[in-house]
């Protein structure tokens, strides 16, 4: 956690340190379980059970815009409507955000990205997820939290997405680092079970977000963290370095990691590989056999 109990977390927070807040009024927990097999099912397990406090975020309803005939699987929300979720959720300028899933806050990265976006620096994630949390054997409640309103005034940080266009004018340049947090096989494209057309954007560098973690899901330490990214960036600048990934939701995890590794500002690309593939004249690579 960045500082101590009164000041503001941006990062991560200890699962100890969330259940000593947990009847803070200032404090909003967010639970953003999401399964894309099964879109309903990180809901039902909010209902089933939750950190008690905790609402709940839905990836593609709260988290994503609707999917056009352009864009990729997750487009990035309208402001304005991100705004109404945030207010909605009684998240104002002095509010202390806390997310977590259970999928190695995969998901749960995606709404620290966004907050951040639209300017609120006080969002932090539960190191270790919801894991972490039942771990401790730190209690849950099945009953929804009554929140008021509150007005969220946030708005789009200019220099943190990258658009396809962008992306796209830069391939054969020397500034551009483009890291895709796909797992290998989807990398290499070897294997695609999500989207229509397997492999990865010529150039791109594979470093998948699940290496951001040790085994019991929380975050490797910043200087481990950094020596892994150094060699990835091999000599790229961060601000030359764009994040993403199948449909730019688990690229925010590395995002964070960057950030943690004080290796910023690295930006998102919204749209990632199910927006790139949408034209089939932009170029795909995929391994030799």
């Amino acid at each position: 956690m960045t500082g101590g109990p009164n000041l503001c977390a941006t990062q991560l927070i200890s699962a100890a340190e969330l259940a000593d807040s947990l009847d803070r009024p200032d404090w909003r927990i967010i639970d953003c379980r999401f399964d894309l097999a099964q879109p309903d099912a990180g809901e039902a397990a909010y209902r089933d059970g939750h950190i008690p406090g905790a609402l709940y975020a839905h990836l593609e309803h709260d988290l994503s815009a609707p999917i056009t005939n352009d864009s990729g699987r997750h487009p990035l929300p309208d402001p304005a409507r991100l705004r109404e979720t945030f207010s909605a959720w009684g998240i104002g300028a002095g509010t202390q955000v806390v997310c977590y899933d259970a999928q190695a806050n995969a998901f749960a990265a995606r709404l620290w990205w966004l907050l951040r976006w639209l300017g609120h620096d006080c969002i932090a994630v539960l190191d270790g997820g919801l894991r972490a949390w039942t771990a401790r054997n730190y209690p849950l409640d099945a009953d929804p939290p009554a929140v008021a309103p509150t007005p969220f005034r946030g708005k789009p940080r200019a220099g943190m997405v990258a658009t396809t266009r962008e992306v796209a004018a830069a391939l054969g340049g020397d500034r551009l680092c483009l890291i895709d947090a796909r797992a290998p096989e989807r990398f290499a494209g070897d294997k695609e079970p999500i989207d229509a057309v397997a492999g990865h954007i010529p150039g791109a560098r594979n470093l998948p977000y699940q290496s951001n973690l040790d085994a019991s899901d929380c975050y490797l330490p910043p200087e481990a963290l950094k020596k892994m990214y150094a060699r990835v960036l091999d000599g790229s600048l961060p601000e030359d370095c764009v994040v993403m990934c199948g449909s730019g939701v688990t690229a925010c995890h590395s995002l964070l990691a960057l950030d943690l590794a004080g290796m910023g500002p690295a930006r998102l690309y919204a749209g990632s590989w199910s927006e790139w593939i949408r034209d089939p004249s932009r170029p795909v690579e995929r391994r030799q056999s």
